[in-house]
């Protein structure tokens, strides 16, 4: 690699030769310049040179395309979100000035050029471009990590738990599946459990440790093929108790939420909806969702599946016992979202753990658009849109979307379209297809109204982008927004993401001074 292949390409587009001479000479030979002297020009020089140039200095007032032209292009081919801009120019009106940054600037100098504020703010934009990016890698790399790391744990529990008993270790994979699927499905019909999405990933890999206890069990009790007397059946149950007992012991904080979680489903997944349940007679909605959840999901798997006192029964025969009430008597809403969900939780399980995402998978999306076509409350699902080929007129396409929606997920907590006249959010489909969520975008942040500093709003008015850091629940949230056209018309696709302590610590430290 040569030496002028090493240095940062800036692209300087001013119609002045001689403005463009004199700041190249401040920036010094440091930089690769790239000069354009129309707005025109400087496009087919973005086309040609893509990301590796890392700034535009760009002046407004020029021939054939101003800088606004310029800004308004790179925006429409996400140029904006890759490469930095500063806007140069002797038109300082407080009107202009907004519109730039409205359309994505990253800063503003006026002329005459000042060569020390100049070759800062280049630098400082420079450097917090490469910070972000920096920030971008670690945490799509910390992402990676966790899922792996989490879907490793519930192979080696759901192997550790299952070797004494002579399972498979399906089980627990199994239940894990089912839960998942149940609690996106509540979610969708009622908010009266409030399940965010961050709950609903914690019950699941809760569910791993439900049968924890039954590492206490004697093995003659635990593996015996025939069935158990009273007494056995009595120091059977308290795998419950067994296994809350080992929660409570463990050295960590007991409020943390998936020590609660787990807590709760190792003791409670065996109370029933009458109260005739063990080990503590809970009835009704005393027994926590995240028990009576994994408490269906162990139910079905326990019944579909061989064991050694008992042969597999059908997915239509166990379905049959548990809704007649043969497994004891579970919530009757409960039930309801089992009779919809079933031909969905039966092709999961026929497909096995190979093809689950452990996220979700494109089941639940068929789940959500199945339960939206039936109910038809508050908003249908949009209808899935064409690909970007297939419109051929430039908007994004369901296609385009799935696409897009996959990548950012790898690096955001939550991807979703709000339509900023409604305040009405949308899920992205795994096959493209838009579907209304039945909150206002704003009860994520657990407001009333929409928020004071809403940047869906400002992405929206300036057809831009714009970020803003946002605190909830004692932590510190990173939300990006971007203004997007689609077949179904204009939305903005907001980003969000918490920050890890780690990070947090970091952006204090850039703000004291830790950079340029």
């Amino acid at each position: 690699m040569t030496e002028k292949e090493q240095k940062i390409k800036i692209l300087i587009a001013d119609d002045s030769e001689m403005n463009r001479a004199i700041l190249a000479e401040m920036l010094g030979e440091g930089y690769e310049i790239l000069e354009a002297e129309d707005g025109e020009e400087a496009l087919d020089c973005l086309t040609r040179h893509g990301t590796t140039i890392s700034l535009v200095l760009l002046d407004i007032v020029m021939p054939k395309m101003d800088g606004f032209g310029v800004l308004t292009e790179m925006n429409k081919k996400h140029l904006i979100e890759e490469i930095p801009v500063i806007m140069i120019s002797a038109e300082g009106g407080a009107e202009a000035i907004r519109r730039a940054y409205n359309l994505g600037i990253s800063d503003y100098i006026s002329r005459p050029f000042d060569m020390e504020v100049v070759r800062k703010r280049v630098t400082n934009t420079l450097m917090l471009y490469a910070k972000q990016k920096q920030l971008l890698e670690m945490v799509a790399e910390q992402v990676y990590e966790k899922q792996k790391s989490n879907t490793l744990m519930v192979n080696i529990l759901s192997h550790i738990v299952e070797f004494r008993n002579g399972e498979s270790g399906l089980h627990v994979i199994h239940v894990h599946m089912i839960t998942r699927l149940l609690l996106e499905y509540i979610r969708l019909k009622t908010d009266r459990y409030d399940l965010s999405d961050g709950d609903i990933q914690l019950i699941s890999m809760a569910s791993a440790l439900h049968d924890i206890g039954k590492i206490a069990i004697p093995d003659e009790i635990l593996n015996k093929p025939g069935r158990l007397t009273q007494e056995e059946f009595e120091i059977m149950k308290t795998h419950a108790l067994t296994g809350a007992s080992m929660l409570a012991d463990l050295p960590v904080a007991q409020d943390e939420p998936l020590v609660r979680y787990s807590y709760e489903i190792c003791r409670w997944h065996h109370e029933r909806y009458d109260g005739k349940g063990y080990p503590d007679g809970l009835s009704g909605e005393q027994i926590p969702i995240s028990a009576q959840v994994v408490g269906l999901a162990d139910v079905y798997d326990a019944l579909t599946s061989e064991r050694v006192y008992k042969k597999a029964f059908s997915h239509e025969k166990a379905l049959e016992m548990i809704l007649g009430g043969e497994c004891g008597v579970f919530s009757p809403f409960l039930m309801e979202c089992l009779r919809e969900l079933s031909g969905t939780i039966k092709e999961d399980l026929e497909k096995g753990p190979a093809d689950y995402s452990g996220e979700g998978g494109v089941s639940i999306r068929k789940a959500e658009a199945m339960f939206r076509e039936r109910q038809n409350r508050q908003a249908s699902p949009v209808p899935r849109q064409r690909s970007r080929e297939e419109a051929g007129d430039g908007r994004l396409g369901g296609e385009d979307l799935r696409r897009l929606a996959e990548g950012l997920e790898l690096v955001y907590d939550r991807v979703r379209l709000v339509d900023v006249s409604s305040s009405a959010q949308y899920r992205i489909g795994r096959e493209g297809e838009l579907t209304a969520e039945p909150y206002d975008c704003y009860r994520i942040w657990d407001r009333k109204g929409r928020c004071e500093n809403c940047i869906s709003a400002r992405a929206y008015a300036g057809r831009s982008r714009a970020s803003k850091w946002e605190r909830s629940g004692g932590g510190l949230y990173q939300v990006d927004a971007m203004y997007i056209e689609t077949e179904d018309g204009p939305f903005v696709l907001e980003m969000i993401r918490k920050l890890s302590e780690e990070e947090q610590s970091e952006l204090l430290r850039i703000g004291r001074g830790g950079s340029v």
